[in-house]
Order: C-alpha cells, then structure tokens, then sequence
C-alpha cells in the first residue's frame, strides 16, 4: 500500500536554535528518526554560508577549500549521496523523516509535493532528472537527496529563494565531466532563484508556507532533545569522517572514472598487489541503497585484477544494485576503462 507521507509532523526547535551549524540539523534528522514514534516528520532550517558535501564526495576534488576558509565557509558532509551544495540564509533547507518503504515512490512523493506547494504560490515549476526541481524552462531551485538509517528513510533537499552567486562560485569545484554535460559553463548558470519568480515573498515567509503547506501538527523538542542531538553531532566534525582517510593506498593504484546518465558520477579506484586486488574506494555524486564502499570490497577482495574476474565479480555480487540508476553493463564499462 501506498506510503502518504503528507501532511506531517512539524518538528520544531526551542527558541535559541535558529541558524545552527548545518551538522546539527543533520543530527536532528538522526535523532528524529531513531527516537520519534513511527510516523512522517518534517523540519525546515537555514544556515550561514556552508558547504554540505555528499557522502561519497571527495572534498579536495570538489571544494576550494582554501576559498572556504578565507571566506569563513562552513564545510560538512552529510550521510546521503549526491553532489555538494552551497547554501546560506537565503536558502532554505528541508527535511522529511518517513517510516520504511520503498525510496523510489517516498522520493517522488517528496518531490512533487514541494514542487505542488511552490506551484500554490504561483511559481511555474516542475520535476527534474533524478532528484531536482526546477523553474519551467529555467534553471534548478531545488536539489533534493535520500539515504537510509535502521527503519526509518531520510530525505532532504535545498531551496534556492536567493543566494550569494560569488561565494557559490568560489566554494564549489564541480568536476569538468559534470559540467559538460550538461553544457553548461559554471555551477552558477545550472540554478535559477526563486526570488526572481516570486518577487516580494522573501524567504522567511517562504518558509511559513512550506510548513504550513506539508504539516498540520506541531512538536517542539526538549531541551533534553537538544542535548542528544549535540552528542550526534560531535561525529560529523570528526577530521576522518569529513576528508576520509589517507587515500595514499599500499600498493599500485588503479582509477576509472565515469558520468552515467540517470546516475551519476561514479570512480573506481583499486589498490592491487601482485596483480590481485587488496581494496577499492567509490566515490561519486550518486545516490546509493546500501554502504557501496562496504559491498564493492567485498566482492572485489582477492580477485585478479583483469577486465574478466572483475565483470564476473560485479555480475556475481548484482553490484549494479548497489547504486540507484546504474546498470551492469555501465558498471562493466567502467572496469573496462581501467584497463585501456
């Protein structure tokens, strides 16, 4: 049976705890999920200038971190796929904590409601590719990701109503492949702006509507609330977590990269020695089901390092299935890059 997911539960926070770090809003979806009832919970937050990356993002290839510090930007990364954003206060972030389900439906369900309650205020939008929505005939205003955390889905998105386009530019580093194709020549003409199609709304009435559109119950946290979702969040600043670990594997390393459509990005990179593989690193923009990281060691682990064992590996272990939107076959040509 279909999953409604809407109206729901409005998760709000005491007085004091406006404009947060990102990574505490980010615990608060953790702890919203692991200890409310069973049920559909949504929250909305804003922060200073920050970049959240995603899961499988490697931070020195997709962010001037150099830029960031100078400019006091905020750099964290979240446990969902996808590609890095930038956001400050004239953006709004959105969160929707679901009980179990299928992603593909809860994730459809998400978008196109956001994009019903925008349309509700007058602005022409639709839904875009894998996880977007966008002004009809313009550019993107909202980027949306999902994962999965014990019995419970995530999925959380942002809301470009207005931005600063010279700290965007500055902070992001996307990849050139990215870019291509998409044929477009900088992250800032890939987005439009609200404020440009809804002139005078501004974003705090904004966010009013969104509350009010998506939920019609209220829950306030506690102050003992607060205290275990800080506890959460101590996790995200932790130096591994954020920059991964030394990637200066042992032995030879071997890299293939990719942009899938419908996909993602996707690189492989394998440590081998003595001609047989001793771990793999993915990386990517994708959205994934399961730890890919996890999965793709441990089919891999010990198999001879040639185009052949590997096809039979990723065929054997339906790695395909590891990663929303990418197919054996694209997973194959990717191996066979590894080897021309």
């Amino acid at each position: 049976m279909k999953q409604q997911l809407f109206p729901a539960t409005y998760i709000q926070f005491p007085p004091g705890y406006e404009c947060r770090r990102a990574a505490f809003y980010l615990a608060a979806e953790e702890y919203v999920a692991d200890h409310m009832p069973k049920g559909n919970y949504m929250l909305t937050w804003q922060i200073a200038p920050t970049v959240v990356m995603g899961r499988n993002q490697d931070a020195r290839a997709e962010i001037d971190l150099p830029f960031c510090r100078t400019e006091g930007i905020d750099v964290i990364r979240r446990k969902s796929g996808g590609g890095s954003i930038y956001a400050d206060l004239g953006n709004i972030m959105t969160s929707l904590i679901t009980d179990n389900g299928a992603v593909e439906p809860i994730f459809a369900e998400y978008s196109s409601a956001m994009a019903q309650c925008l349309s509700s205020l007058g602005a022409e939008v639709e839904v875009s590719g894998r996880n977007d929505i966008r002004i009809s005939g313009g550019g993107k205003i909202c980027g949306n990701a999902f994962y999965h955390l014990a019995d419970r889905n995530i999925v959380h998105g942002t809301m470009l109503y207005d931005t600063d386009a010279r700290l965007m530019r500055g902070a992001l580093t996307p990849e050139r492949a990215k870019l291509q194709s998409k044929g477009v020549k900088s992250v800032e003409s890939r987005i439009s702006l609200l404020k440009d199609t809804l002139p005078g709304l501004g974003v705090g009435k904004l966010r009013e509507h969104i509350r009010h559109y998506l939920s019609n119950i209220t829950i306030q946290l506690s102050e003992a609330d607060i205290h275990n979702i800080q506890d959460i969040e101590a996790g995200y600043y932790a130096t591994e977590y954020l920059y991964g670990k030394d990637t200066a594997l042992m032995g030879e390393r071997h890299c293939s990269y990719g942009r899938i459509e419908g996909c993602g990005t996707v690189s492989l990179e394998f440590c081998t020695e003595e001609g047989t593989v001793t771990s793999v690193i993915v990386r990517g923009d994708y959205f994934e089901f399961v730890n890919a990281n996890a999965i793709f060691n441990q089919a891999f682990f010990g198999c001879t390092f040639n185009e052949v064992a590997l096809s039979e590996a990723a065929e054997k272990h339906k790695l395909h299935n590891c990663i929303r939107g990418l197919e054996h076959s694209s997973l194959c040509e990717l191996i066979k890059r590894l080897f021309v």
